[in-house]
């Protein structure tokens, strides 16, 4: 294999694949990126952790055809450090590439393609098709409210339900609960349904994402793939039922209030600072017009802010673990929340116009 390929899309593309690479393979192969050329002249990179597989596909001088591995992070080290714009790859029988850019040459052993896990056969079942942008912005609101250390898997992802147009996406870890809800631009193929696609999944489609552009989801029935222009995802579908989340949403509130979203933030953030340890929690009272924030830690001290809010039911007290509170208010690209609640020992759940839903548990501590 001989080809030639600009500098900076060589880099683009070996970036958008070396990321699910880890420090430690269990296989040595895992270590490496599939390269391939194509008979539309076309080049292919391809990487695997065997959950999940990525492809992007870019233009190239293909001089002469063929398919070899190179070590992948060896292999975008150099090349994020090239100078020139042009990089020949040269490929000999034992599968070892020399790699040249102006001056500079490097020779990385390779191993056998043929070793190189080729993909699972895929049928899809269902699709859906997004824009970019929407599906990006899904995934940050709620992402984080996904379980990375319960024993039960199902509560590693994010749910996907689609039902009658509208795309419902899910992530809880049992304390609280983040959702959004979409009506799809476009009416999806296939029957309706859910799938859980993983956290790692779910964040390497967020990585690909510009904010032009469409996202297409091809559901099959144990594996998911995300199509973004010439780069395409194929990941496992987490095994399970996912728990009847609309069963933790209080049907009725007896009180809410409007929350300014950068101004909670701010007051958040800045009594938090005396908390440093897991135990810590934040009280929060609703008065007549006025929101208190307080904080102590006794090898710290203690302080408290206040925001001006439009609030006119009795005093409540309510406290909170201040990460899961500051969470959802991070990622919302909006100037105000509805905060509904019952009382200060039941769900609580916050809410914007554009189809978010956070739901949270308080502390028992006031």
């Amino acid at each position: 294999m001989r080809i030639s390929v600009k500098k900076d899309v060589l880099l683009k593309a070996l970036q958008k694949v070396c990321n699910i690479i880890g420090s430690r393979t269990t296989l040595p192969i895992l270590a490496n990126v599939l390269v391939e050329t194509g008979e539309d002249g076309k080049l292919t990179f391809t990487t695997t952790d065997l959950e999940l597989r990525i492809s992007t596909r870019i233009e190239a001088d293909v001089q002469e055809a063929g398919a070899t591995t190179i070590p992948a992070k060896r292999f975008l080290g150099l090349v994020s450090k090239f100078k020139n714009d042009d990089v020949v790859i040269e490929t000999n029988e034992n599968h070892h590439s020399r790699i040249t850019c102006g001056t500079a040459e490097f020779m990385l052993l390779g191993l056998d393609p043929r070793d190189f896990p080729a993909p699972v056969a895929f049928e899809p079942q269902r699709k859906l098709k997004l824009k970019q942008a929407d599906f990006s912005r899904i995934i940050d609101r709620i992402s984080y409210a996904a379980s990375f250390d319960d024993a039960r898997k199902f509560l590693h992802g994010i749910l996907l339900s689609v039902k009658e147009g509208n795309l419902t996406a899910v992530a809880t870890d049992g304390k609280r609960l983040a959702l959004v809800e979409k009506l799809l631009d476009e009416a999806p193929e296939g029957s309706d349904g859910d799938i859980i696609i993983t956290i790692k999944a779910a964040a390497e489609a967020k990585r690909m994402m510009e904010k032009e552009g469409e996202i297409l989801i091809e559901i099959g029935s144990n594996q998911v793939i995300f199509r973004i222009g010439d780069t395409v995802i194929t990941s496992k579908l987490i095994e399970g039922a996912y728990p009847q989340y609309r069963q933790v949403i209080p049907t009725a509130f007896s009180k809410q209030v409007e929350l300014p979203c950068r101004a909670f933030v701010d007051a958040l953030e800045i009594v938090s600072i005396p908390l440093f340890d897991s135990s810590a929690y934040v009280k929060l009272t609703f008065s007549a017009n006025q929101l208190k924030f307080e904080a102590n830690s006794i090898n710290i001290g203690e302080g408290h802010e206040t925001i001006p809010v439009e609030y006119g039911f009795e005093d409540v007290s309510v406290s909170f673990n201040p990460q899961f509170l500051a969470d959802p208010f991070k990622r919302l690209d909006v100037e105000k929340v509805t905060l509904k609640m019952n009382d200060a020992m039941s769900p609580i759940a916050i809410k914007s116009d554009d189809g978010f839903l956070y739901v949270i548990m308080p502390m028992r501590k006031n």
